[in-house]
């Protein structure tokens, strides 16, 4: 009795509060920054179909109701200076204090947003043309701040050469498809035999006799219907390697575990500048590199010389865990999909190993030979040679 009832604030004066404990900007002030270059990280709090209507250059995207839950994910510099924006200036002062309270040490709220920005006739950048199947096909790429949508369409846009469908290029085509691999090129002159199923799951038993790129153009089409396969049924050699690889790969996968090949591949990758990502397994053990020309060791810096034949046997010879090719094309894959991305540190001038019995990987240097005669200082190799006939002598 005689208590007053106490009244809880409005709205207005909740965001009176807010706009009072929150630093704004204005729009002319973040088109300066963004013009000079200063290193300021712009976020986007609109829904996602405002987003899809255009955005300020740059920014990241977080809906505010997403903000808490993906801050950490997708603004992991807590002291970065941050500019917080949306349609209006409102839901972005409110995002900004969320993120002040959350640890981030410098925030703005952009007054008045997007709207005004582009009537004031600031750049507009729109998001990438993907369409609703692919949005919900590869929906948990676009959550990654390091593919988004952006990312997303370079895959789609990506050429990647495939060098043999059997133990490594299975798993390595399967997963590169998956992700959106626009077009993937696939080089093997096999057909399907009963005993390559134990490890080549590109293939099945309804598949015994058909050619290996036929088979997996079905699979890999099946799988998803952006990619665009194309195959040839043909032996890579010097006769063709120029043909094959000049049609704007991006990224070559090498399968192909035997030594004539791999100096071909070698010499071309050089010649043309185009990286290789290189496999290969080994009863219980594998193996895998990135050989990016000019920034690294060559596969001649790290063979000058073939093997003998006792310690380069093929699976055929010496025989192979059926899940090794599936760990060692996966990382293959990874590789690719990082290079296409730009994104991490790709395994160039690294050597990885992986001892299935054991569990265990280990990393070793590569170093690039200065007197490598295919990417040295002076090299001495520049056409092709028949390395058939060069690894013969050598074994």
């Amino acid at each position: 009795k005689g208590r007053g009832l106490r009244m809880g604030k409005s709205y207005s004066d909740l965001l009176q509060d807010v706009r009072h404990a929150v630093k704004q900007v204005s729009l002319e002030e973040l088109e300066r920054r963004l013009r000079e270059r200063e290193e300021y990280t712009v976020v986007d709090v609109r829904e996602k179909d405002e987003w899809r209507g255009g955005f300020v250059p740059g920014s990241i995207h977080v809906p505010r109701g997403f903000l808490e839950m993906q801050a950490e994910q997708k603004l992991p510099d807590k002291k970065a200076r941050i500019v917080v924006y949306c349609a209006g200036g409102i839901r972005s002062a409110f995002a900004a204090k969320t993120l002040s309270e959350l640890g981030y040490a410098h925030v703005e709220s952009a007054n008045p947003g997007f709207g005004r920005w582009k009537d004031l006739g600031f750049p507009v950048e729109k998001p990438a043309d993907l369409t609703k199947e692919q949005l919900e096909r590869y929906s948990r790429h676009l959550l990654l701040p390091e593919v988004g949508e952006r990312g997303q369409e370079k895959l789609l846009r990506s050429r990647v050469l495939l060098l043999g469908a059997g133990g490594l290029g299975s798993p390595a085509a399967l997963y590169l498809t998956a992700a959106g691999i626009g077009t993937l090129g696939i080089v093997d002159n096999d057909a399907v035999d009963a005993s390559n199923l134990q490890r080549q799951i590109l293939h099945g038993t309804d598949r015994v006799g058909v050619s290996k790129v036929e088979s997996a153009r079905k699979t890999l089409e099946n799988l998803t219907p952006d990619v665009k396969v194309v195959t040839f049924d043909e032996r890579l050699n010097s006769n063709n390697v120029d043909r094959i690889f000049d049609r704007g790969w991006d990224v070559i996968v090498d399968g192909l575990d035997n030594f004539p090949t791999r100096y071909l591949v070698n010499a071309a990758s050089v010649f043309k500048n185009i990286p290789v990502v290189h496999g290969s397994i080994f009863r219980f053990d594998g193996q895998g590199t990135t050989f990016r020309p000019h920034k690294g060791p060559c596969d001649r810096c790290l063979y000058p010389e073939p093997p003998p034949p006792h310690l380069a046997p093929s699976c055929g010879e010496a025989g192979v865990l059926g899940i090794l090719p599936g760990v060692v094309g996966t990382i293959q894959a990874t590789e690719a999909i990082k290079i296409l991305l730009g994104q991490g540190e790709p395994l160039v001038g690294r050597l990885l190993t992986y001892d299935s019995l054991k569990m265990s990987f280990r990393t070793l240097k590569l170093r690039r030979d200065k007197a490598c005669p295919v990417c040295g200082e002076s090299p001495s190799i520049r056409e092709y040679i028949d390395y058939e006939g060069f690894c013969a002598v050598g074994r």
